[in-house]
This record gives C-alpha cells, structure tokens and sequence, in this order.
C-alpha cells in the first residue's frame, strides 16, 4: 500500500480545511448587508449591458450597486465580454470612481444560449468561477427562460442537474454560489437543489416572474427560506413600483420571515418616465420598504 508523504498529507489536510471553511460560509446568511437591506438595478434595465457607463448612471439616481451580466456574445466570437480581464479591470474601476458597488453577476445569454443544451454554456459557467473571483463577487445569476425555459421539460432538467453536480465543488471551494433563475415554481426548484445536494446552488428570486406564474410569492419566500434563496429580483409586470400589482410590504414581511438580508434588485419592465426617472422613481418607493438598517 502506498502511503501518503508528510508534505502531501499536510497539502490535502490544508486543502480538506479551506474547503470546509468555503462550505460554512456558503451555509451563512447573505453578507452583503446584514443590518438591512441594499439595492441594484441591473445593468440591463440601466440600458448599459456589461458595460462600465451603468455605475455613473446607478451613481446618478442613487443605487447601492449594480447587477453586471456577462455580456452577449459578438458576431463571429465563442467567449462573453466580461471573460475578457482587460473588460474586468473597466468594471472595477468604474464601480471605484463612482463608489457603487458590484452587487453580483448574472449570465442572461443563457436564455438564447441554452445551459441545458448547448455543450459551451457547460465551460462558461464553469469559467465563471473565476471571474466571480478577480471581481470579488459572491452571486451569479444563471437565467433559464425562453430558449432555456425548464418548464415541462425533464430532460433539460436531468442535464442541468448534472452539469450543477459538476460546479458545485468548484463553487464551493471559491466561496461563491449560482442561482436559478427560472419559471419554476418552489416544488420543482427544491427537487433540482436536493438533486445537487450542495450550498453552491440555489434559488434566485423574482418577485415579478413567479407571481406572473401563480405561485404565491409569500408562501415561496417562506418555504425556501434565506438558506436556499441567494438573491432576490424586485419586478412589476404592470407599472412604476407601487402603482402595479406587486405587494412589496407583503414581500417584506416575506422576506423578514425567511430571515433574508442583503442585496434586492430592481428589474424595471414599465419605464413611462423614461429609464432613470423611472428607476429612481421605483429606488425611492422602496427605500421606506426595505431601509438598509432594519
């Protein structure tokens, strides 16, 4: 039998260690803000898609951060925009000059570039890892909607699960962790989480989409709790925050008893005021609602 030498037994000790220590943090409470509540817009809604500019125009109607997606891919090129360091460096500065925060990271080519089909997703998310990393991020978004849309589809399912068993040791040695984003509803999602059994995968929620499902929205916070819910989208299919459908002090309350602190996003759909009037309209209704010291 071969055994180990002392210099490769203290190696795997100390990795074994580091590990564990990733996967009890991966365990805890968001830390974003645990006194309270911070709030994003995504870089999207600020009609500024992985580009620097968002974190002036976040700086300009007063958000805590933006949300930063990977980018679309460019006629001709296999990798997203933000793969790229030199683009990474730009964020990071931006983010500094402007003192807005990188709130997290989401990767919406998914929904024309499937992950549960397309065999280069499977490498993007997996290189994801390292971007959250260089730009000290702890979320990413993964979006599963139209082209990517898991309703009713239990084979893209079984391979989504198989390619998050893959990520999560990944994940979890880095520290960082993915969120679903999708149209299924709390069943369904617990049944993919108890599938990859791991804290690096989980659920990120929007308030918005769910409700335009029919899921009650209260009763889902609840049941998957801030253990299971790594982030939360803020969204009204029907106007300015406040004058739609959305009960964001019923979300609140949701929230308080799931015991979820940290960031909240703003994903405007309705703009009648145009982008920023709008979203700042939308940042001052929920301040009251969401301050960040509870």
């Amino acid at each position: 039998m071969h055994l180990p030498s002392r210099r490769s037994f203290l190696k795997t000790s100390c990795l074994l260690a580091s590990t564990a220590t990733a996967w009890r943090s991966l365990r805890a409470a968001p830390k974003a803000s645990p006194a309270g509540f911070q709030i994003f817009a995504c870089d999207w809604t600020l009609q500024k898609t992985c580009h620097p500019d968002s974190f002036s125009v976040a700086r300009r109607i007063g958000l805590d951060g933006v949300q930063v997606d990977f980018g679309r891919l460019k006629p001709g090129e296999t990798r997203l925009p933000l793969f790229d360091e030199a683009h990474q460096e730009k964020i990071l500065a931006a983010a500094a000059e402007q003192k807005v925060a990188i709130a997290s990271l989401a990767m919406g080519v998914l929904n024309s570039v499937p992950y549960k089909s397309d065999p280069a997703t499977e490498q993007w998310v997996l290189d994801s890892v390292r971007v959250m990393q260089r730009l000290k991020q702890r979320v990413t978004l993964l979006a599963f909607f139209s082209k990517g849309d898991l309703v009713d589809d239990e084979p893209g399912i079984t391979e989504v699960i198989r390619r998050l068993k893959k990520l999560a040791p990944h994940a979890e040695a880095a520290g960082v962790v993915y969120g679903i984003e999708s149209w299924l509803k709390a069943p369904v999602l617990e049944r993919i989480l108890d599938a990859v059994n791991s804290p690096a995968i989980r659920v990120y929620y929007d308030v918005g989409n769910m409700q335009k499902v029919g899921e009650d929205i209260g009763a889902a916070i609840r049941r998957l709790g801030h253990e299971r819910i790594c982030e939360v989208h803020l969204k009204d299919y029907d106007d300015l925050y406040g004058k739609g459908s959305i009960n964001f002090p019923g979300v609140r309350a949701a929230l308080d008893a799931a015991s979820y602190r940290g960031w909240l996003g703003i994903e405007g759909v309705k703009t009648p005021l145009g982008v920023e009037p709008s979203i700042k309209y939308d940042l001052d209704y929920l301040r009251p609602i969401f301050p960040a010291r509870v």
